[in-house]
């Protein structure tokens, strides 16, 4: 795999079920709506839901988003599968002047289960180190989700203590970043539709 002239990493292959991961635009907002929509009822079996507030509201938080992330307080992905549809979400948040800052991930659920979500989280702590200059993320996971705890653990985050999680009792996860991330050889597995 290598990286496209936008600098997305993908499979090889052909397109079919090639993946790539590009910072948020205005152009994704009905995408990741649909999104959202598609696999409310799913996230909503590991993280509290976001209500119906969220829905109604999108078009404004969407461009509250791509705002933060202007400001350089936040950066924003989204997972695209070959045809443009989103199959998953890796944002780093409240990006602090010591230079980490949090993550958080969500995938479709026809998207679990190839390694995508280990592949991806790797992929953007090289471009937390590389591209945004970061040194350290840090992470939350609530108790009932023990696949994003494995991932986490798979990526190099270790267990820094209890948290809350929207709620609910979880555990939050650090991973300092280094030189070694810079280095890091990137893939991103194709997925079925």
């Amino acid at each position: 795999m290598g990286p496209d002239r936008k600098g997305a990493l993908m499979g090889t292959g052909g397109d079919r079920g090639r993946v790539v991961m590009v910072r948020l635009t205005a152009a994704h907002a009905a995408p990741v709506l649909r999104f959202e929509q598609e696999n409310r009822d799913w996230f909503g079996e590991f993280v509290p839901d976001r209500g119906d507030a969220y829905f109604a509201e999108f078009e404004d938080r969407h461009r509250a988003l791509l705002d933060e992330q202007d400001g350089g307080t936040c950066h924003f992905h989204v997972l695209t599968d070959d045809d443009g549809t989103v199959v998953g979400r890796v944002n780093l948040l409240d990006v602090t002047d010591t230079g980490s800052a949090e993550l958080g991930y969500r995938l479709a659920r026809r998207a679990t289960g190839h390694g995508l979500a280990t592949a991806a989280v790797r992929l953007v702590c090289h471009r937390a180190r590389t591209a945004y200059g970061l040194t350290a993320l840090t992470a939350l996971v609530a108790d009932g989700n023990p696949a994003s705890a494995a991932v986490l653990h798979r990526t190099g985050f270790r267990p820094d203590g209890p948290a809350d999680v929207g709620g609910t009792p979880g555990t939050r996860y650090v991973r300092p970043l280094g030189p070694a991330d810079a280095d890091t050889e990137l893939h991103l597995p194709r997925i079925e539709h």
